[in-house]
């Protein structure tokens, strides 16, 4: 019997062993005799994209109600290697050395935060990059709000003004106001060091991001960086010290490390080629995909480190990653439209279409559409259903969401 394992529980991760599943029920076990196994860190599917949310309750789904219905087994522990010419994975469970067999590996460990060495970042510093790492964060502003005597309770400093950074910062101020059940005057700031907020957005989109931030009474600055984080304040370098109890690092993504085991040249963001059906290139019997994996969508561009890519390539990874053990034909991924819907808190919501990133809708209708998409259209179905979870893991695109819900 042929093995896949799959290294990760993301989007990518997830439907990947759905996907895999899938197939083989498609074939016939008898036909395809193969054993799909995830082995992930945590025991949980994470719905990432809405760490920036308050409320994170239907945020954490555990792994065996998506993937025992698949008949799909699942192993938490930590990755620290692997070997391409042995076909291993060396992992540490709760203090045990596991090494795992594979015939085939899909990567699809994701990303995370880039944090660069900035004096006190590391004591100090705070993200919504995890599930864990946002409930700290709520933890903390729990505390610090209590108590109206702590320096700078009340001023949280967000940095990085990219996607992730202006949806954090656009939530924060009316989140502060109520927890602050005194009278300090909540202060959110956005801080980057490019000359303007949303650089990767474009023309179109940067005046609605602009007027939503000022309408949320976020102060922004840009053109800065930060030089280090304290207990009570930042350093910026500009020479401004802003007293805060909370820095919220948002700036930049890197590739899960892992990517440096294979013996390839990765790209600036870490993360290993791939051909059209997701195999590393140069590496036998490894696919990859999501944000570990650069990947052509169309004829110009290559993928981007989200759940509207991950996504679809977990599935045509897990698809292919059969095809690839049994000799079968595969598929070859293309996406051909890309559209970008930014949260914005109070003020709504923009919408962009193409790479080009022209804004197609606003406001409480934009809002509609990002409110659909993070409660309904990435989640994988809930009700335990074996055949609704391998419908649900078809190597088939969605359509792009529509505007207004």
């Amino acid at each position: 019997m042929g093995r896949v394992l799959i290294i990760g529980s993301g989007f990518a991760g997830l439907w990947a062993a759905l996907a895999a599943a899938r197939r083989v029920d498609e074939i016939g076990s008898a036909e395809a005799p193969v054993e799909i196994t995830v082995i992930s860190d945590r025991p949980f599917h994470d719905i990432r994209v809405r760490n920036y949310e308050a409320d994170l309750t239907e945020c954490r789904i555990p792994l065996g109600e998506l993937l025992d219905p698949a008949g799909v087994a699942h192993i938490v522990a930590e990755v620290t290697a692997i070997d391409v010419e042995a076909r291993t994975v060396t992992a540490q469970q709760d203090g045990r050395t596991l090494v795992v067999d594979y015939d085939r590996l899909v990567l699809a460990a994701g990303s995370r935060v880039a944090r660069p060495d900035v004096p006190g970042l590391a004591e100090f510093g705070f993200d919504v990059d995890t599930f864990d790492g946002a409930t700290r964060l709520a933890s903390h502003l729990d505390a610090v709000t209590a108590d109206p005597r702590t320096a700078g309770a009340a001023t949280v400093v967000v940095v990085g003004a990219g996607l992730t950074g202006i949806e954090t910062a656009c939530e924060l101020p009316a989140r502060l106001a109520a927890m602050c059940a005194h009278t300090v005057t909540p202060r959110v700031l956005l801080v980057d060091h490019n000359a303007q907020v949303g650089s990767d957005m474009g023309a179109s989109a940067r005046p609605v991001i602009e007027t939503a931030l000022a309408e949320n009474g976020v102060e922004v600055m840009t053109g800065v960086t930060v030089d280090a984080v304290d207990i009570g304040a930042v350093t910026l370098s500009s020479g401004a010290m802003v007293p805060t109890a909370t820095v919220v690092w948002c700036a930049g993504m890197r590739a899960n490390p892992l990517t440096a085991q294979f013996p390839v040249t990765l790209d600036r963001f870490g993360r290993l080629p791939v051909d059209d059906f997701l195999r590393v290139d140069g590496v036998s019997g490894v696919l990859a995909a999501g944000d570990v994996a650069a990947a052509r969508v169309d004829d110009g561009h290559l993928s981007v480190m989200s759940c509207q890519h991950g996504r679809p390539m977990g599935r045509y990874a897990g698809y292919n990653v059969i095809g690839d053990i049994l000799g079968l034909p595969m598929r070859a991924l293309r996406i051909p439209w890309y559209v970008t819907v930014l949260d914005l808190g109070p003020a709504g919501a923009v919408y962009t279409e193409g790479w080009d990133r022209r804004v197609v809708a606003t406001g409480t209708v934009a809002k509609a559409t990002k409110r659909t998409i993070n409660t309904e259209r990435i989640y994988p179905p809930l009700t335990g259903d074996r055949k609704a979870l391998l419908a649900a893991a078809a190597p088939d695109l969605q359509s792009r969401p529509e505007r207004g819900g």
